[in-house]
């Protein structure tokens, strides 16, 4: 048998694609036919110098089809500090409430002209979290006080924050401070349910980690209220799932308890449906509560009472953040926030 031995020619490589130059302000400036300071103004949206509408858009524009964007970096040497705002990322699930207030708060910053970045330090407290977040250079810090102490806002503003926020029941030395008054919330459910004729309450508490530095203080306050009254207080733990929940009231018998005040409305919801499949009446048997006034409580039937929290608005703390950045010599603020007030509905 013969073999022929044939030469498939090597196709030849493709071109190997130009490297387009990254595109810079002098070419934004020769494309709208300003000078590079105009388009510095304009896209840095500098209010000292006056410009008018249509050069202001025909710089975007020509930004826009070169695909410039101004490098943070370099803004942040001519400006003298950034203009980032770190945001400490929770290690646990906040809830919807908070998310929509972090929501808010990076919209109002970002018309503002910062830039909002949520650090996640897992792993990391205190301090050694407080190093970590300095090292990306931020202009304001906003953190829960329980994440950083007074050595934590000092290496912050070393490493030139000009502003430290923190937000919780306790002032941090150097800090600005949200107060947040957890206990009112427990105060409020634990009023209610007492005004309703309830004498033997139960509090859910969740099992889940890190939640405790928030539901031991609404603890705290719904034992406040009920000080010096006939009610019993009894701790209820509660994992936030089903087969948990199911646990628990399945155990309402022998707890004897006519009342609940749920740490917030999803545990409030959970529980209320394990009782109801354990043909529970509500309110009849036991008066529920939660807390967060969220949306899905008042599609519930019986629909939940709760206690309504009032957040700071984001654009509040976004101005203080500006003022606070810019005014960084100035004493450091402290609001008390977080107001807090029943909503009865049919579940109490």
């Amino acid at each position: 048998m013969r073999y022929v031995m044939v030469q498939i020619p090597k196709p030849p490589s493709a071109a190997s694609p130009t490297p387009h130059s990254v595109p810079t302000s002098a070419d934004v400036a020769r494309l709208a036919g300003v000078s590079r300071a105009t388009v510095s103004y304009v896209l840095n949206n500098t209010s000292a110098v006056r410009i008018s509408e249509p050069t202001r858009r025909r710089v975007r524009q020509a930004a826009k089809e070169l695909g410039y964007v101004p490098h943070a970096a370099a803004r942040s040497l001519r400006a003298g500090h950034s203009r980032m705002v770190l945001m400490s990322a929770p290690a646990i699930a906040m809830g919807e409430l908070y998310g929509r207030f972090i929501n808010d708060l990076q919209w109002a910053l970002s018309r503002l002209d910062y830039t909002v970045v949520q650090y996640s330090t897992a792993g990391l407290r205190g301090d050694e979290a407080a190093r970590a977040w300095a090292e990306l250079r931020p202009v304001a810090v906003l953190v829960p006080d329980v994440e950083v102490g007074s050595e934590g806002v000092a290496v912050l503003k070393r490493a030139g924050a000009r502003a430290v926020v923190t937000f919780g029941p306790e002032r941090v030395d150097g800090a600005h401070a949200l107060l947040m008054d957890h206990d009112a919330v427990g105060r409020c459910a634990g009023a209610h349910l007492h005004a309703r004729g309830r004498r033997r309450i139960g509090v859910v508490v969740p099992e889940e980690t890190g939640l405790d530095t928030y539901s031991r203080p609404r603890v705290e306050g719904l034992r406040e209220a009920l000080r010096g009254t006939d009610a019993t207080v009894t701790e209820l733990p509660l994992a936030c799932t089903e087969e948990s929940a199911a646990e628990l009231a399945a155990r309402w018998p022998e707890l004897g308890i006519d009342g609940v005040f749920a740490y917030n409305d999803e545990y409030a919801m959970l529980f209320m449906r394990a009782l109801q499949d354990e043909g529970v009446r509500i309110p009849e048997d036991i008066a529920v509560v939660g807390a967060d006034d969220l949306m899905l409580g008042r599609l519930l039937r019986p629909r939940l009472s709760t206690v309504h929290i009032d957040l700071p608005s984001g654009r509040d703390l976004a101005e203080l953040v500006d003022r606070a950045v810019r005014d960084s010599g100035g004493e450091p603020e402290t609001h008390k926030v977080l107001g807090a007030s029943v909503v009865q509905r049919d579940s109490s």
